[in-house]
């Protein structure tokens, strides 16, 4: 709940309110679950802030700075990785394994292209690029790398 600086934790099944956590930044639009490691992730805007919580009771396990105005988080399981796009131009890359989430790159993309879908079957990142400066609105596609 971005106005609030604070995450709500709702049951599937019936839809209740069963925990709110207080957060120190504002802003918090992307999210992701770890399921795995039992985390959630979440990048703030104000400030860029990368966080992840311990999932049974929010506590913060870890942060990192990220690239401004997010709009997407992923985890890329199978590497370890998370990707956060970013309306400041650029998608971040997280190690997931550090328990710091060391940034492993900065990928360059354009001003305002912040939404994104990471697939993980296709093993493909899109990212979608709005129209600008005489270019065309686009979908970007990035393959990560070992």
């Amino acid at each position: 709940m971005p106005e609030t600086h604070t995450i709500a934790v709702v049951s599937k099944t019936t839809g209740q309110e069963l925990a709110n956590w207080p957060q120190t930044y504002g802003g918090n639009y992307a999210m992701a679950l770890d399921n795995e490691k039992h985390r959630v992730f979440v990048v703030f805007r104000d400030p860029a802030k990368f966080v992840a919580l311990a999932k049974d009771t929010g506590a913060v396990v870890a942060e990192a700075d990220t690239c401004g105005d997010v709009d997407d988080l992923f985890l890329d399981a199978k590497r370890q990785r998370v990707y956060v796009s970013c309306g400041q131009g650029f998608i971040d890359v997280l190690d997931a394994r550090d328990p710091g989430f060391v940034g492993l790159a900065r990928i360059a993309t354009v001003a305002g292209a912040r939404t994104s879908l990471f697939v993980a079957d296709e093993d493909r990142l899109f990212v979608a690029a709005r129209a600008q400066a005489g270019q065309g609105a686009a979908i970007w596609v990035y393959r990560p790398v070992d």
